[in-house]
């Protein structure tokens, strides 16, 4: 089970690497977190955008490591070709890099040489909190905005894909709420008792599901202990999922802003894992993003 991000590097060390197309490659941050993947855990970049930016970058943050660099001056161009790369099988993870998200999104979803799976893209994010000991996950504060039960569904069902590949045999899941009554006038508890309900049945594998539970419950054994309720998980909390975007987004904030947890987004739910980071993340959050998505494979 992995629980840090030196562990991710460990696995995909393991295995080997992986072979990573990077959509328009000629940003700095980009190209120093994909400089240290490869030099951490062997991932295999290749980078697709404007080759002449591309080397003078490389030259000025110091990148030697060896890559494939794939000219194309067309954003939109180089964005296709490096999904298609994907399509084809010659990459195992797609990344963003200076391009505009909408037309990232349209390469990922095109007919012909996109990402399409059938299922329903989601985000999960990764945390390394200090002093927990253990990795939480969170799905979905950066995809979907307000999903209904079925579209929840199908948002744990890819996190805990994610995570049984990382090793959590039978993931601890909470199914976020403001508090842990079911009221048919908040449609997230009910939503929440329904998920639990279906997890209980064997709808979701080998995992315990719990909802509705607040947040301070799902962490806190001792204010289960206060509240008087009883909990499998508590304490021990694998993955969130949460009930709107809005309400991942500032949990996840919350975590990175204020108790200096490390942080790192992936997009699942496509026929390969997507690094999806804002052109405005640093190079060691877009590196955490590439160990994530790496161990998605």
């Amino acid at each position: 089970m992995i629980k840090s991000y030196s562990a991710m590097i460990e696995k995909i060390s393991c295995l080997k690497g992986s072979a990573m197309s990077i959509a328009v490659a000629q940003d700095s941050e980009v190209l120093e977190a994909a400089y240290k993947a490869s030099a951490v855990a062997g991932v295999q970049p290749v980078l697709f955008g404007n080759a002449r930016e591309i080397d003078r970058i490389k030259k000025e943050i110091g990148y030697t490591g060896e890559c494939k660099t794939i000219d194309e001056p067309d954003d939109s161009a180089a964005t296709m070709a490096a999904v298609k790369s994907v399509h084809d099988g010659e990459a195992d993870v797609l990344m963003k890099g200076l391009v505009n998200t909408s037309c990232y999104l349209r390469a990922v979803l095109d007919k012909d040489n996109g990402l399409r799976s059938g299922r329903m893209l989601s985000h999960l994010a990764a945390f390394e909190i200090p002093g927990r000991g253990r990795m939480l996950f969170v799905s979905d504060g950066g995809f979907n905005i307000a999903p209904d039960l079925e579209e929840k569904k199908t948002i744990l069902k890819n996190a805990l894909c994610a995570l049984r590949k990382m090793g959590y045999a039978k993931p601890n899941v909470a199914v976020l709420t403001a508090n842990e009554q079911v009221n048919e006038k908040a449609i997230a508890t009910v939503h929440a008792d329904a998920i639990a309900s279906a997890g209980d049945a064997g709808e979701f594998g080998d995992c315990v599901i719990e909802g509705p539970i607040a947040f301070d419950v799902a962490i806190s054994k001792e204010a289960a202990r206060h509240k008087r309720i009883e909990s499998k998980i508590t304490g021990d909390v694998d993955l969130i999922l949460t009930p709107t975007i809005e309400v991942g987004n500032v949990l996840g904030k919350c975590l990175s802003c204020l108790v200096g947890a490390k942080m790192s987004g992936v997009v699942l739910g496509a026929s390969a894992p997507i690094v999806l980071t804002s052109r405005s993340e640093d190079a060691e959050s877009k590196l955490n993003s590439i160990l994530l998505a790496s161990c998605c494979i």
